[in-house]
């Protein structure tokens, strides 16, 4: 036992295996049961941070618990400060890969989840299998420049020109880039998804596609419309799919010769006819104007469904039976009238006849001569 091996006695190189062991085997049995507990937690559950959870455990390599174990053995014998620094940057770098391991594997698992909930969505599936490629590199790309950083290597430079060579890129393609993060925002946002019918300014239709650049949208009369993400997101977007009620307002006018009783009667009637619709909730109908030549009408009311056409449909019942309603108490609904009057013109007076003078020949002579 005294025999020395790299200057640690035999016995000193026993206790360190049995240390490496133990660490290794330790963690391995910790991963097991946590994962165990967690899966069967995730089993009785919807919710799906905990299968992430155990998928990135079930993703722990031996090899990075046995580095660990290694690490932990080592400091048990006398090892030379070169011997200690390679251990220690050993052991961080191989846990430095198994974070990276345990994100990509839980990155993988959220899209797969994503799949199984949108399968009928390709597009979204699209954007988010994008999104989370982009989100790996970005993980792995700061993993390995710490593990640069842990060997000894001067990353400051490495880092200074990767971010003067990023400026120029992100200046070059910055409308890309633009419409790339827009596109984020709207899968994760999700002011609208494919199937609603939007309204952006004077353009209107169903969203087909949303894609990493653009998005498509079919109008009512057939073509498509192709929006940019950016420009999209800057504009003001109406999603009528997740309108709850839709209220309605319309005027109608009667004549003026109504009398005063029957225009009380109106209101009530109006009132009625409306509350008499299915789905459809009353506001308000009262006279609202007084503007010659008529007597204007106003009334509010909802419609608890979405669909266009029940709208219509309902909005058509009540007109004729508002038109109903006008003829069976005889009232009349206003016409544009313009009254024009016509006046005779005064006919110009005549001037009295005077004096007629008259000029001899020779007085013309004289005037002329004048």
């Amino acid at each position: 036992m005294e025999y020395l091996i790299l200057k640690n006695p035999v016995a000193d190189w026993l206790v360190a295996l049995v240390v490496v062991a133990a660490v290794a085997a330790g963690l391995d049995a910790v991963k097991s049961i946590l994962a165990r507990r967690l899966a069967v937690l995730a089993a009785s559950t919807d919710a799906k941070w905990d299968d992430i959870a155990v998928a990135a455990l079930r993703s722990t390599k031996l090899l990075v618990l046995l580095i660990v174990g290694l690490y932990a053995g080592a400091s048990f014998l006398a090892l030379s400060d070169k011997a200690q620094l390679f251990m220690s940057r050993v052991a961080i770098t191989a846990v430095l890969v198994q974070v990276a391991i345990w994100g990509d594997h839980a990155l993988r698992t959220w899209l797969k989840a994503k799949r199984a909930e949108r399968s009928e969505d390709p597009d979204r599936i699209t954007s988010s299998a994008a999104i989370t490629f982009l989100v790996r590199v970005l993980l792995w790309a700061v993993v390995a420049l710490m593990i640069l950083d842990n060997l000894g290597v001067n990353i400051t430079t490495l880092v200074a020109s990767l971010g003067i060579g990023g400026i120029a890129i992100a200046l070059a393609v910055q409308s890309i880039l633009g419409d790339l993060f827009a596109s984020l925002s709207i899968v994760l946002d999700k002011p609208f998804v494919v199937g609603d019918f939007i309204i952006v300014g004077t353009m209107l239709g169903t969203v087909e596609k949303i894609g990493l650049k653009t998005t498509r949208v079919r109008s009512l009369s057939g073509e498509q419309i192709v929006f940019s993400n950016n420009d999209l997101l800057t504009s003001r977007v109406q999603n009528l799919r997740r309108m709850e009620s839709r209220r309605v307002v319309f005027q109608f006018a009667v004549s003026h010769l109504t009398p005063a009783p029957v225009l009380r009667e109106l209101s009530e009637m109006i009132k009625e006819i409306v509350s008499a619709q299915p789905q459809v909730r009353f506001d308000r109908a009262h006279l609202s104007s007084i503007a010659a030549p008529s007597f204007n009408y106003e009334t509010v009311y909802y419609v608890d469904n979405t669909d266009y056409a029940v709208y219509m449909t309902t909005q058509q019942e009540i007109y004729l039976a508002i038109l109903d309603g006008l003829e069976q108490r005889g009232v009349a609904l206003a016409l544009p009238v313009q009254t024009v009057t016509l006046a005779r013109a005064a006919t110009p007076a005549q001037p009295e006849p005077g004096p007629v003078t008259s000029l001899h020949k020779s007085d013309a002579g004289d005037a002329r001569a004048a």
